[in-house]
């Protein structure tokens, strides 16, 4: 006899931050599997050209706005989308922005905006979804991390600290939900190419680049797609049950070395 009840073949998943980057990419990789998906996000145009995609290839998905540093805004969004959809299976918290700076340079107004959309937008989400999850006893709840919550990075500005406390909040959730039949996971991004921060100028990004170059975090060129990132969350909610990829981090492999050159005594 299994120990669990396998999930059900079709597994509604709710995506915030799903109209660009990782979370657009995870709504076509979670859809390819036939789970309906239902995108969030503030930019409600792309979020239903991207759903109108997936419906066009015969999936089904839902678009709906979505402000994660708003309670009537997060509860508007699930309740439409579980109403079209059905009950969430499969929650992915991806929302966020980015903004360069310093830590104390930093008017304290971002520095709170960057908080409030990375952590406490996450954990908004988990407020709403997570009862329904523990009626039906079972659920994945995947938090987009990444790797600057344990190695930080200069002139992140409060992206860090953000992804720290997310981090960190997965990490009690998953102690605080184990017996539940919930699980809670972290996908942790390294870098990666995204709209993300492109929005900043060379006169910002040129000081960041120099301080990386100086601690050692800029090893090579190479950057992650947003697919591959996607490939990680379907990793995670796929496991069969009985099953927890607690922490999946995921890193650009670096370019080949170049072949070493073989002498003439070498050839003989």
């Amino acid at each position: 006899m299994p120990r669990f009840e396998p999930n059900p073949d079709r597994r509604p998943a709710l995506i915030s931050g799903a109209s660009s980057g990782i979370g657009e990419a995870t709504a076509y990789a979670l859809a390819e599997l036939g789970h309906p998906v239902a995108l969030g996000a503030r930019r409600v145009e792309q979020s239903e050209a991207i759903a109108e995609k997936i419906r066009s290839n015969g999936g089904e998905a839902f678009a709906h706005f979505l402000d994660v540093t708003d309670n009537e805004s997060v509860d508007a969004f699930v309740t439409a989308a579980e109403a079209a959809l059905g009950p969430a299976e499969i929650v992915v918290s991806g929302a966020g922005d980015l903004e360069f700076g310093t830590a104390d340079e930093m008017d304290p107004v971002r520095f709170a905006k960057q908080i409030d959309v990375h952590l406490v937008g996450a954990q908004r989400l988990a407020y709403r979804v997570l009862p329904g999850m523990r009626a039906r006893r079972r659920g994945d709840f995947v938090l987009i991390g990444s790797d600057c919550a344990d190695r930080p990075r200069p002139g992140m500005g409060a992206y860090d600290a953000a992804k720290a406390g997310l981090e960190a909040m997965g990490r009690q959730m998953r102690m605080e939900l184990e017996g539940t039949g919930i699980r809670a996971s972290i996908v942790r991004p390294g870098p990666t190419f995204t709209g993300m921060g492109m929005d900043s100028t060379p006169e910002i990004l040129a000081p960041v680049a120099e301080l990386w170059t100086k601690w050692g975090f800029a090893r090579h060129g190479f950057f992650l797609r947003a697919s591959d990132m996607a490939n990680a969350v379907v990793a995670v909610v796929s496991a069969p049950r009985g099953a927890h990829l607690v922490l999946v981090e995921v890193q650009p492999e670096a370019p080949l070395n170049p072949l070493p050159t073989t002498t003439s005594q070498e050839t003989k």
